[in-house]
C-alpha cells in the first residue's frame, strides 16, 4: 500500500473536521469517519456530524450510514473502514481518516482479538444488573471474575467494564483469556502519519460548553424528540450518546432547560478528560503530537509529503 493514510485525531470538539477539510483540499484526499457516535444516521447535531456543505466540498464516508437499532461495533467498523480505506488507495486518493474514538484507530492499526459475537440479550442482562446493583458492585464483580482484564481500565469506563463480563458470561472464558488468542487483523497498514491534538484540556472544556448551546440552537431538542418516537431500547449506544439522556430527562419535565444544558456540558467535558488521558498513555506510533487546536496549525509548517 504506497499511498499515504491520514489520521487526524484527538478530543471532542477540537476542530479535527475543519482542518480534515484543508487536508484534503492539500492531499487529493477524502475523510472517513472514525467517531463512534457520528456513524448513527439519526443524530447529526449532537454528534457534530460535519455540515451538508462540508460534504460537498470533500467527499466523507461512514457518517450517518447506520441506523440506531443496530448495535455497531469496533469490529464492524474496522471491516468497513478497510474496505473504504482500499477503495481510495486503489482511485489514487489518499484516505484522511478523522475522530476521537481511540478503539477504532488502535484496532485498525494493531487488530483485535477475535470474540464471537455477543447476542443482544446478554447485554440487556448486564445493563439490568448494573442498574440492580449499582456501578460501584458492578466494577468489584468484574474485578472478581477477571482482574487482569480490569487492571488498565478506569472504574468509570462502563463500556469495557461491562464487555468484560458480557465475553465472561456468554463464553464461559475470562476476556483476558480470549485477549491471549492470535489477533484478527484488518489492513497492512505501513503508509501511514498520525497527526494528534491534544490542546489544553480547560480551553477544550470551554469550547465543548459553547458547542453545546450551538447544538441546543441548531435544534438538537428536536433531533431526540424524533429519536424517542422510534421507541429504541435505552440499552442501545445511540440512547446514550451526549445529550441523549439529558435532554430526554428534560423532555419528561424531571430537570429545567439549563440543568439539561448543564448536565450535557458536564458529562462532555468528562469524556474530553478521558480521552485526552487515553491518547497520552496510548502507544501508537504517532507522526506528529501538537498541543494546539487544529484550527491554529498552519499546514504549511508540517512535513506531509508522500513516502
Amino acid at each position: 500500500m504506497k499511498t499515504q493514510i491520514y489520521f487526524v485525531l484527538g478530543p471532542t470538539a477540537s476542530g479535527k473536521s475543519k482542518f480534515a477539510l484543508s487536508l484534503a483540499n492539500k492531499l487529493n484526499g477524502e475523510i472517513i469517519n472514525a467517531d463512534s457516535m457520528q456513524i448513527y444516521h439519526e443524530l447529526s447535531i449532537l454528534t457534530a456530524r460535519p455540515t451538508i456543505n462540508d460534504q460537498k466540498k470533500i467527499n466523507h464516508h461512514l457518517y450517518g450510514f447506520v441506523k440506531g437499532d443496530v448495535r455497531f461495533n469496533v469490529q464492524k467498523w474496522c471491516e468497513e473502514a478497510s474496505k473504504k480505506i482500499n477503495y481510495l488507495v486503489n482511485q489514487n486518493i489518499t484516505p484522511i481518516l478523522v475522530g476521537g474514538t481511540g478503539l477504532y484507530i488502535e484496532s485498525l492499526i494493531n487488530g483485535i482479538v477475535s470474540i464471537p459475537s455477543i447476542p443482544e440479550k446478554v447485554k440487556i442482562e448486564s445493563e439490568k444488573m448494573i442498574l440492580k446493583i449499582g456501578k460501584e458492585n458492578f466494577y468489584n464483580l468484574v474485578k472478581e471474575l477477571d482482574s487482569d482484564a480490569i487492571i488498565n481500565i478506569a472504574p468509570n469506563d462502563f463500556q469495557r467494564i461491562r464487555r468484560i463480563w458480557e465475553v465472561n458470561f456468554f463464553t464461559k472464558k475470562k476476556f483476558s483469556d480470549w485477549k491471549k488468542s492470535k489477533n484478527k487483523n484488518f489492513i497492512n497498514l505501513k503508509n501511514y502519519k498520525i497527526l494528534l491534538f491534544l490542546p489544553d484540556r480547560k480551553e477544550n472544556y470551554r469550547r465543548v460548553d459553547h458547542r453545546t448551546h450551538l447544538m441546543m440552537e441548531d435544534g438538537a431538542i428536536e433531533e431526540v424528540k424524533n429519536l424517542l418516537k422510534l421507541n429504541y431500547n435505552n440499552s442501545l449506544p445511540i440512547m446514550k450518546a451526549h445529550g441523549v439522556p439529558e435532554i430526554q430527562s428534560y423532555l419528561n419535565n424531571e430537570v429545567s432547560i439549563e440543568e439539561c444544558i448543564s448536565k450535557i456540558q458536564q458529562v462532555t467535558r468528562n469524556y474530553v478528560k478521558r480521552q485526552h488521558t487515553w491518547w497520552r498513555s496510548s502507544n501508537l506510533n504517532i507522526f506528529k503530537k501538537f498541543n494546539q487546536f487544529p484550527d491554529e496549525i498552519d499546514l504549511k509548517s508540517i512535513n506531509l509529503e508522500q513516502n
